[in-house]
This record gives structure tokens, sequence and C-alpha cells, in this order.
């Protein structure tokens, strides 16, 4: 999948679904159903190649979707919605923010769903959630029987984390659309990333993606996934290798069986594996393998040495101006907040704060780049949210909170019931940090629950104030939790040894 920087994803994306068309509407001709959206385009060349990115982009072949829609806008300078897929499947923040600024300068010649979906990505981009949620309840109201408006609002509520209602609206899409495998892949993913968890759930719908698909590679590479989850790494890394099957060109499902042997302990073999999925995406000409390459750099973390990780950053970020590629600087902002959250979790002060600096120059030139005072305050929380976090794990509270302060200022007029969870982790870590434990439970309790290192810190917090069984039961969770972010990389070891596995 294309990349795009942190800075410019949705808090809840929308949702490629569907696949042959009908004319005049998106449509999937599998099962019979017509997904009733319109598609505003007079050339049959942009509709074609329109067409084919959808299908990609829902198998999740992101390079590919970008190609066709890029040949889709070719044909049609005119195709409001080319422009918008082109945005979703970008390959760096400046094809994002161009593409989409595009697709709301040519709206006015889309259909009114088309403009809808427009909209609704640009309050993403606007940091309004409220307003996508009210614009994706539009869309379904005007469009019920369409599969893929219903499953744009499942990720807007979704990422609202109104986990019950995003379920109910991709079972409303299936319920449309029984063969769709991209629906079944995002509730397969509901169910396997956001709480409440169910594993069971997650692998029916992944086995009926297969069914739907069983060339296509995605569906297996999210098999492995689930059996990732449920501690059964050897079903995984089959999983992972079939996938590969299907696709011999893709790097991808080798970078997931790359985790897989990282967690098993085969750090040559994953190391391997990495480095072969970053050489095929080369030589596929994406820009996949500098995104790659802080997971072959985790293998470090996982075999004990947090400084070869850094080192290993380090390098990638001294070689991305001489990619050609495109998004040099997202690779070299991805790599500083690796080393940011590396340094601080093993108390390398000097090299989280160098990072920051860094960082904060990059962040602050690409908001200069966007020229949005929305994008810009995101860029400015980002900064705000490190330094108070480095302040917290320091035991500096004061600094912490004040930081914390000046992270709520920045983040107020964000229409975003979520956005004070980041305050909350920054207090509930200096409350840890300060051994407050019980305070520390109690914002945490109140930031992201689907964060996996603030769980942990949650966890070990609980045993620290004596509510045991609680912490044992969370320590059970994430020590077969198997997803190699970079936190948990750094905590898989200690969650192991407490879990008594």
């Amino acid at each position: 999948m294309k990349k795009v920087a942190l800075g410019v994803l949705l808090t809840a994306p929308v949702v490629l679904a569907g696949c042959q068309p009908q004319e005049g509407a998106l449509g999937a001709a599998e099962g019979g159903v017509v997904m009733e959206l319109p598609v505003t385009t007079s050339s049959e060349a942009a509709r074609s190649h329109f067409d084919a990115g959808l299908e990609a982009a829902d198998m999740g072949r992101g390079n590919d979707a970008n190609a066709h829609f890029e040949l889709a806008v070719e044909a049609d300078p005119g195709f409001a919605q080319g422009y918008l897929r082109v945005a979703f499947t970008a390959a760096s923040t400046e094809e994002f923010t161009t593409n989409l600024a595009t697709a709301v300068e040519l709206s006015q010649s889309a259909s009114q769903p088309e403009q809808l979906m427009i909209m609704i990505t640009q309050r993403g981009f606007e940091r309004d959630v409220e307003g996508q949620l009210a614009l994706a309840e539009e869309l379904v109201e005007s469009q019920p029987e369409s599969p893929r408006a219903w499953l744009t609002l499942a990720g807007i509520q979704g990422g609202m984390n109104d986990i019950e209602d995003s379920r109910t609206s991709i079972t409303n899409a299936l319920d449309l659309a029984p063969a769709m495998a991209a629906a079944h892949m995002q509730l397969g993913n509901n169910y396997l990333f956001l709480e409440p968890k169910d594993f069971t759930s997650a692998e029916r719908h992944f086995q009926a993606a297969i069914d739907a698909a069983p060339d296509e590679p995605n569906p297996y590479d999210l098999m492995g996934d689930v059996h990732r989850a449920q501690g059964n790494l050897e079903a995984a890394y089959r999983d992972y290798t079939m996938a590969a099957e299907r696709a011999p060109t893709l790097g991808s499902p080798l970078q997931q069986r790359g985790h897989v042997n990282s967690f098993l302990g085969n750090f040559d073999e994953a190391r391997a594996d990495y480095t072969t999925a970053m050489d095929l995406e080369d030589a596929r000409g994406t820009n996949n393998a500098p995104f790659f390459a802080p997971f072959r750099a985790y293998v470090n973390i996982h075999a004990g040495n947090p400084e070869a990780a850094i080192a290993e950053l380090t390098d990638l970020i001294a070689s991305a101006d001489a990619m050609d590629i495109e998004g040099a600087i997202d690779v070299k902002i991805n790599a500083l907040n690796n080393i940011i959250q590396i340094a601080m979790h093993y108390g390398d002060w000097a090299t989280a704060t160098t990072a920051l600096e860094d960082l904060a120059i990059l962040l602050r030139q690409q908001a200069e780049d966007v020229g949005t005072e929305q994008f810009s305050r995101g860029q400015e929380s980002a900064i705000v949210y490190w330094e108070a976090m480095i302040a917290a794990r320091q035991g500096d509270s004061h600094t912490a909170e004040a930081k914390a302060a000046g992270y709520t200022t920045l983040v107020e007029p964000d229409a975003n019931p979520r956005k004070m969870e980041p305050v909350h982790q920054i207090l509930g870590i200096a409350e840890f940090f300060q051994e407050n434990y019980a305070d520390a439970v109690e914002h945490l309790d109140a930031g992201n629950p689907n964060n996996v290192y603030m769980q942990y810190y949650r966890a070990v917090a609980l045993d620290e104030i004596g509510r045991s069984d609680e912490a044992d039961a969370e320590f059970d969770k994430l020590a077969v939790y198997n997803f190699n972010g970079l936190g948990y990389a750094m905590t898989r070891a200690d969650i192991i040894e407490r879990a008594g596995e």
C-alpha cells in the first residue's frame, strides 16, 4: 500500500468498496448487487481506469489503484471523484493535499453523493470529525441501498470509537452485498483491532473474503493477522506465504512474514524477509521500501539491541534525500518519530531531544508547504506531544503538565470527541513516572483504548496498586497481541515475562 504521512491521515478514512460498474453507478457484479453511487465522467477511458482502480483499492493493492486513478484523471481532467481517489491512494503528503484540493475545486460538477464524499474527506483534513460524521450520515440517508455509503459511515464511526455503531453499519453493507470481500475485510479488521475484540468473528469474515476473492493476496494476509492475534504464529506464517504465492512481485506479504519471524525469534529470517520485501517494492517502482525499513530496524529491538535500531533508522534518514521516490520528507518524518520513541523508552534523552528538534523542522516545513491553519496546528500538536512525553518520562511532571495544557489549546478548535486522549496519555505517563499509579490508571483509562503501548503502562500501574487480577488479565491479552508496532516491540519481552508465557 502506498504511504501517506501520519499528519494527513484522516481520523476515519473513507473506505473503498465495490468492483465492476453498472452504467453511471459504482457496482459489483459478484452476487448481482449494484452499489448505487454515481460516477460523473463522460470519458470511457477515465471510467475504465476508475473501475480498475476501485477494484485494486478494494483488494488492498494501493499502488495499482493509484496508477489507474492517475490515468483516469489524465483522461478526464475534470473528473472530481477521480482526483479524490488519487488522494486516497497517495504516496506522499503533497500528493494527498494537491489532489484533494483539486477534487474540492471540481466538486460542483460532480453529483451530490460525490460531493458528499469529497466534503467528508475535506472535513477530516480540517480536523472536523464531527463534520465528517454528519456528512456521512447524510450520504447514507441519500444512498441507503449503497454498501459503499454504509462503509464510509462505518469508517468514521470506528475512528470516533463508536464501535457498536460501526459494526452495525458494516453489517448493513453486507446485508446489501453479502459476497463483498472489501466489506468482510473491513468488519474483520474492526473485530481484530478495536475493543471489544472478537477474533472468532474476525476469522469468519476474513474466510468469507478468501471465499469471495481466492486469488487475491490481501484476504490471506488478513487471515495471517488474526492467526497472529490468536497466538498461532505457525498458521500466520503459512497464511503470509500463501499471500506471497498469489502476488510474487508484491513486498507486503513477506513484510508480514517478517513480523512472524521476529516474534518467533528467527531474527536472520526476519531480516531476510524484510529485505526481500523492500527489494520487491523497489523493483515495482513504489515508495513502500523505506516505510518497510523501520520494521527491519525493530528486529534489533526484539533481539535486545535498541541502539542498533536507532543506528539503522538514522542511516535511513541520511539516505532519504537521495531516494528517487515521492514523499522523501515523509520517510524522514516516519523514521524520526520512531527514533524519538525508541530513545525515550530506553532513556536516551539526548538522542530523543535531537531527533525531536529535527522532526520539528520537517513538520513545520511540511505545514508551510500545505499552507492551512488546521494542518499547521496538527503539526504543532505533534511536536508538543513529544515534548510533553519526553518530560513526563524524565519525571518532570511540571513541564509535562504545561505541555499538556499547550496541546489542549492547540486541539481546542477541533470538532473531535477524542481530541483529549493524547492529553490523558501525557498525564498518565507523567503520573506513572512519579509513581502515582492510581492517578496514572485514571488518566490512561481516558486515553486511546486501542494503544497497546499505553495499555502496557496501565497494566503495570494496575499491578502496582494491587489490582493484580486485572493486571494479569491485561498481560495475558497483550502477550498474544503479536502486531509489530514499535510500542509492542519495545514492551513485548516484559509483557511475556509478566504473563508467565
